[in-house]
């Protein structure tokens, strides 16, 4: 399995390719379709399937476009359908955590509320793709109207407990930065290191 992070539009968003021999999955591809098209292209690949780790509209931002032109509807949790704004005939709703094949591809959401009501996580093999629930060394913002502090320190201690090579790849690159561990974000990142602290009052 390989994966590509692509960087797109004013947000420092990052959309990822995930390939398996021709066949490849986007995860929160937005802002530039074209750019994806032309990816896709070029590397003669096969999209399977689009996934949504939450709705925000810089996630999602577009993302109508390429959709229709693959015939496919982006995975997204329930809650957060009405969020992306975008319309129902290009999207897959579920809810709660799911367990997927889609090709070769082993996928296990795990619901990750906090950031949005209905964000997730999605794991592949030992690359789990966070979105906004949690960057190297942070985590994603609480004081939007869908947030939930208390359900984001459940869903950090949630990802805590993941084995420790569990690679993370976050929903953007702030400070150049999208990538970690699992085992390094259990150690030094200050939000996750606090609901590990207060995890028998959660």
């Amino acid at each position: 399995m390989n994966i590509e992070v692509i960087h797109l539009g004013p947000m420092a968003n990052c959309t990822y390719l995930v390939t398996q021999d021709e066949n490849a999955l986007l995860i929160d591809p937005a802002w530039d379709m074209n750019a994806l098209e032309q990816t896709l292209k070029a590397k003669k690949l096969n999209l399977l399937a689009v996934l949504f780790t939450h709705g925000h509209f810089d996630h999602v931002k577009t993302a109508e476009t390429l959709l229709k032109a693959h015939g496919l509807r982006a995975y997204i949790e329930e809650n957060d359908v009405l969020l992306s704004g975008l319309p129902g005939e290009v999207l897959q709703p579920y809810h709660g955590e799911q367990n997927l094949q889609i090709g070769p591809f082993k996928v296990h959401i795990i619901p990750t509320p906090g950031h949005t009501a209905g964000g997730v996580c999605i794991l592949i093999g030992d690359a789990l793709f966070t979105g906004d629930t949690l960057f190297p060394g942070a985590c994603g913002r609480v004081d939007l109207p869908s947030s939930d502090p208390r359900e984001m320190r459940k869903s950090l201690y949630r990802l805590s407990q993941l084995p420790d090579d569990t690679q993370i790849f976050a929903g953007h690159s702030y400070g150049g930065k999208s990538g970690s561990f699992i085992s390094y974000e259990r150690q030094t990142n200050p939000f996750m290191r606090n609901a590990i602290k207060d995890k028998d009052i959660l």
